[in-house]
C-alpha cells in the first residue's frame, strides 16, 4: 500500500479563530466534494473489518466437526477476535491521536488482512484462536479511528448519517462474509471459505487507502501516558458516556449470542439446513444496512432516547419471535433483531462522538471496547446457554441484555428531566 501522506496539523500552527472558521467552512457535507469518496472508503473499511472479524462465525459447526469440540469451545474463534479488538482499541486510538487516523487505519488493515491469509492454514484449534486474537488486535485501529475521523472531517449535522454509513459497511461485511463462507465451505470446506474472505479484505483495504481523502482538521495529540489516562478518566467520569458505553455492550451481547449460535440451531433438527443455506440466512444483515444508514432520520423523529427505546423494543420482539418452531417466523425474528441492533448501535456510537468535546478517539475507543467486550461475552455466554438450555437459553440471555438497555435509557431520561427542572428554577 502507498505510504501515508497524512500531514497532521500541529497545535498553535494557526490562530484559534481562523482554525475554527476553516474547520467549519471546509468540513465534508453530503453532496459536497470528497464526501462520496470518503463515505465509500470508510464503507469498504467497515466491510473488511466485519468480514474478517466474524469470518468463522457461520462456520462454527464445521470447525466443531473438524476439531471434535463443542459449540462453546469453537465459539472462541469469534470471542478471541472480538476480545483482541476490545483490549487493543484504546492503545490504537492513542496512536491515532499522535500519528493520524488515516495512517493508523491503513496499518491496521494491512496487518489484519495479512493474518487473514494465514488463518486457513491453522493446524489446530489453539493456533486458530491465537491467529484470530492477533487479527482482532490489528483491527482495533479501525473503529475508533474511523469515528474520530468522521467527527473531525464531517459537518456536525451530517455526523449521524456519516457514521450510519460506516456502520452499514459493517453490516454488509458481516453479511457477505457469512453468506460467502457458507456456500464456499459447503463445497470446499471452512479453510477455503476463510481464505476467500481474506482475499476480499485485501481488495477492500487497497481501495480504502486509495480513496480516503487526506484529513484537513486533524490536530496531533500527545502519547504521554498521563495525558491519555487523564482523557480516559474524564470520559469515564461522564455519566452520559458511561450509559452509552453500557448500551453498546448490551446490544452487542444480544447480537453476538444470537449469531454465534444460530448456525447450530438451523443445522440441527427440526430445520436440518445445509451449510450454504445457513450462510444465506445472514442476508438479513441487509436490514441492518438500511436501519443503520437511516438512524439519523430516526433520531430526528424520536430523539436519541426515543430511538434507543425503539431499537430495544424491536430487538426484544425479534428474540421472542425467534422462539417459534416455524422457519419463516425464526427468519422474521432475525430480521427484527438485526434491524434493532444496528439502529441502536448507530445511534449510541454517533452520540458518543457528539458528546465528547476532546479526545474523541479515546471516547470512541472506550465505546468500541465496551461494544466488543459485549460481543465476546455474548458469543461465549450465548453458546454456554445454548448448550445448557437450547435456543431458549440463548434468547433468555438476549432478553436480559435488552432489559439492561431499556433500564439504562430510562435512567438517562430521568437524568435529563432532572437537569431541565434545575435549569428552570
Amino acid at each position: 500500500m502507498p505510504a501515508s501522506t497524512e500531514a497532521p496539523t500541529r497545535v498553535g500552527a494557526v490562530s484559534p479563530a481562523s482554525a475554527t472558521s476553516a474547520a467549519v467552512d471546509s468540513r465534508l457535507t453530503p453532496g459536497g466534494p470528497g464526501y462520496r469518496r470518503m463515505s465509500f472508503a470508510l464503507f469498504l473499511a467497515g466491510v473488511a473489518t466485519f468480514a474478517l472479524l466474524y469470518s468463522t462465525q457461520a462456520l462454527l459447526p464445521l470447525i466443531s466437526g473438524e476439531f471434535g469440540v463443542a459449540a462453546s469451545e469453537a465459539s472462541w474463534t469469534v470471542a478471541a477476535a472480538t476480545g483482541g479488538l476490545a483490549l487493543f482499541v484504546l492503545p490504537m486510538s492513542a496512536l491515532s491521536e499522535r500519528f493520524g487516523r488515516r495512517t493508523v487505519m491503513t496499518a491496521s488493515l494491512a496487518v489484519a488482512v495479512t493474518v487473514g491469509l494465514l488463518v486457513p492454514f491453522a493446524p489446530s484449534l489453539t493456533a486458530l484462536v491465537v491467529l484470530r486474537a492477533v487479527q482482532g488486535a490489528a483491527l482495533a485501529g479501525l473503529p475508533a479511528s474511523a469515528t474520530a475521523y468522521l467527527a473531525e472531517e464531517v459537518r456536525p449535522k451530517a455526523l449521524v448519517t456519516a457514521i450510519g454509513l460506516f456502520v452499514a459497511g459493517n453490516s454488509v461485511g458481516g453479511m457477505s462474509g457469512r453468506v460467502i463462507t457458507g456456500w464456499v465451505a459447503q463445497e470446499w470446506g471452512w479453510r477455503a471459505a476463510v481464505g476467500v474472505i481474506g482475499a476480499i479484505a485485501v481488495a477492500c483495504a487497497v481501495a480504502f487507502r486509495l480513496l480516503l481523502p487526506a484529513p484537513k482538521h486533524f490536530v496531533a495529540g500527545s502519547l504521554r501516558p498521563r495525558v491519555l489516562l487523564g482523557t480516559v478518566r474524564a470520559h469515564l467520569g461522564d455519566p452520559l458516556l458511561r450509559r452509552l458505553y453500557a448500551i453498546g455492550a448490551l446490544f452487542m451481547t444480544v447480537f453476538g449470542g444470537v449469531y454465534t449460535v444460530i448456525g447450530y440451531r438451523l443445522t440441527e433438527a427440526p430445520f436440518s439446513l445445509p451449510q450454504g443455506i445457513v450462510g444465506s440466512i445472514f442476508l438479513v444483515y441487509l436490514v441492518g444496512t438500511v436501519s443503520a444508514s437511516t438512524a439519523g432520520r430516526l433520531v430526528g423523529r424520536l430523539g436519541r432516547r426515543g430511538a434507543l427505546y425503539a431499537a430495544g423494543g424491536t430487538t426484544a420482539a425479534g428474540l421472542l419471535l425467534s422462539l417459534a418452531g416455524s422457519l419463516p417466523l425464526v427468519l422474521l425474528g432475525l430480521v427484527l433483531i438485526t434491524g434493532g441492533f444496528f439502529a441502536g448501535h448507530a445511534v449510541a456510537s454517533s452520540a458518543v462522538s457528539k458528546t465528547a468535546t476532546h479526545g474523541r478517539a479515546q471516547a470512541s475507543a472506550l465505546y468500541q471496547s465496551a461494544y466488543y467486550i459485549g460481543s465476546s461475552a455474548g458469543s461465549t455466554v450465548g453458546a454456554l446457554a445454548f448448550h445448557a438450555g437450547g435456543w431458549t437459553g440463548t434468547v433468555g440471555v438476549g432478553l436480559l441484555a435488552v432489559l439492561g438497555v431499556v433500564s439504562i435509557t430510562v435512567l438517562g431520561t430521568r437524568a435529563a428531566r432532572a437537569e431541565q427542572r434545575l435549569a428552570t428554577v
